[in-house]
This record gives C-alpha cells, sequence and structure tokens, in this order.
C-alpha cells in the first residue's frame, strides 16, 4: 500500500498496553505518525518511536488544547489529517477504505465521518444505543478545529461538505476496569462543570443543539433539553433503563450489563454527585 496524503495525530500519557495496537492497525496508510505526549513515564515513547512516529512532549490542559496546540504547531505536511486515541484501532477494512476514497474525493468535502465501534470486556456493544457512533475525525488540513470543552469535545469543519465512511475503527482499551473506572472519576466532576453550565446558560461548545441535525447535534439536544432538567440522581436509573431495555443493551450479554450499568448509571449517578456537590460549594 502506497502512504494517503494523511497525517495522523495521537495524543497519549502512558499508553503502553494500547499504543502499539493503534500503530500496528495504520501501517502503511499515513505519510506522517505525530504522538504529542504529555509526560509518559511508561514505554509509550519507546513504543512511538519504534513504529516511526514523530514524538513531542507537550504540556496536557485538555483534550481540546492538546489537539488544536498540535494543529498549530506540528510540521503538518500531508493534505489530510486523521486524529486516533491511543486505544483506537482501524480495521483492515477502513484503512483500506481511506487510502481508496482519498485521491478522488470531491474538492468540497473536507472531512470524513468514520463509525466508532465500542469494546468491553472483550464484546463488541452493539445496542444500547451505541453503536453506530459518528464521529468526524478525518479532515483537511486547515478546515476543522477541536471545540473547546473539557470533556466529549468535537472535532467542527470550518468550512466545506463532509461524508461518510463505511467501515468501522474500534475503541478498545486494553487496561482494564480498574482504569476505566478510574478514568470515569475524573470525567465526572468535568462533566458536572458542563451541565451546571447548561442549568445556567452557559455552553461555549461548538456544537449547538439540533433535535433534527446530524447525531452528535442530536445527542447535545437531548442533553441540554431533556437529560439536564430531568431531577438529580432519578435521571441517572432512568437513563440505564432507557439504554439497557428499551435500547435493547440487554443483548450484549454479561459485558453488556457491566458496561451499560457502569456508564449510564454508575457514572451518570457520580456525576450526579458532582453536580450536586459544586452546587453546593456554589449556592446554584
Amino acid at each position: 500500500m502506497q502512504p494517503a496524503d494523511l497525517d495522523l495525530i495521537i495524543l497519549t500519557l502512558n499508553e503502553e498496553l494500547n499504543l502499539e495496537y493503534c500503530l500496528r492497525s495504520v501501517q502503511g496508510l499515513p505519510k506522517n505518525i505525530f504522538v504529542v505526549d504529555s509526560g509518559s513515564t511508561d514505554k509509550t515513547v519507546e513504543i512511538a518511536e519504534r513504529y516511526g512516529a514523530v514524538v513531542v512532549t507537550h504540556e496536557f490542559i485538555t483534550q481540546a488544547e492538546q489537539f488544536n496546540w498540535a494543529l498549530d504547531n506540528l510540521p503538518l505536511k500531508s493534505q489530510w489529517i486523521l486524529r486516533l486515541d491511543a486505544d483506537e484501532v482501524l480495521l483492515p477494512e477502513l484503512r483500506d477504505e481511506i487510502a481508496a476514497t482519498l485521491p478522488g474525493i470531491r474538492s468540497d468535502v473536507t472531512g470524513l465521518y468514520l463509525k466508532r465501534r465500542m469494546m468491553f470486556l472483550g464484546r463488541w456493544i452493539r445496542h444500547g444505543g451505541y453503536y453506530p457512533t459518528w464521529i468526524l475525525r478525518l479532515f483537511r488540513k486547515g478546515k476543522a478545529r477541536s471545540e473547546q470543552a473539557e470533556l466529549n469535545e468535537h472535532i467542527v469543519l470550518l468550512e466545506g461538505t463532509s461524508e461518510r465512511l463505511k467501515n468501522d475503527f474500534v475503541d478498545h482499551d486494553h487496561e482494564g476496569l480498574a482504569s476505566w473506572t478510574n478514568k470515569h472519576e475524573g470525567y465526572a466532576s468535568r462533566h458536572a462543570r458542563f451541565l451546571n453550565g447548561l442549568k445556567n446558560g452557559h455552553d461555549d461548545t461548538f456544537i449547538q443543539p439540533q433535535i433534527f441535525g446530524p447525531q452528535a447535534h442530536r445527542k447535545r439536544w437531548l442533553v441540554q433539553n431533556v437529560y439536564g432538567p430531568a431531577p438529580l440522581f432519578g435521571r441517572a436509573f432512568l437513563y440505564f433503563a432507557y439504554r439497557y431495555f428499551f435500547r435493547l443493551g440487554f443483548l450484549d450479554g454479561v459485558p453488556g450489563l457491566i458496561f451499560h450499568y457502569l456508564h449510564g448509571c454508575w457514572y451518570m449517578f457520580y456525576t450526579d454527585a458532582k453536580v450536586y456537590e459544586q452546587r453546593t460549594k456554589q449556592n446554584i
């Protein structure tokens, strides 16, 4: 395979258990691989360099700021940019589809949405409203930025149109449940600040809520108009019931039960506890 006119950006911090899978999955596709590391103390940098990546160290603030810094400061030379997390891999079908699509794509198309497949405890989570999830990850240089959100930040196009590719990339974290819960404990404080901001009419994200818009815009509308106004704590149980029963999450087996409960109930309940704590401190 001839490399595509494509540069890959990966943000890392202590990703030795995941990074090699990611880099192996893209072999032969990008012209250049850039790893922006925020101070790893494991073998992340060694693994990245072994696969020919250019490693740049930069202090981490948020995912959005780190990625926008990368766009502004890395020596990106290709026409297209692909952004992956270290725990994500391209399926061979998607890698081949990207290589075949980019050379002949229309000039007005500046972004390509990719379809994410979530793996959890070895199981593909196909239900509960979790698949397919369409995410803008591939775009022309200079035509997109990350919105300045603390959590669940989206890459948004500055101009042009977008299309969808058919095949999947896979989110498969190899670090286990302890790492998953630790990460989500950290996410909860940021998520709570976002929800409290919505309550006060503060939303500086680029993704505008639209009930009939693209997937990310619909989700933002539901958060702002349905989930956000719902009662604290009770909404976590309602959301889990919606995912697990109405959206058929029970069809994902035991891993699905664990995932939908942890992500759809435990995490959302813990986030509400953080919401309550922040409101109490600030008398919101």
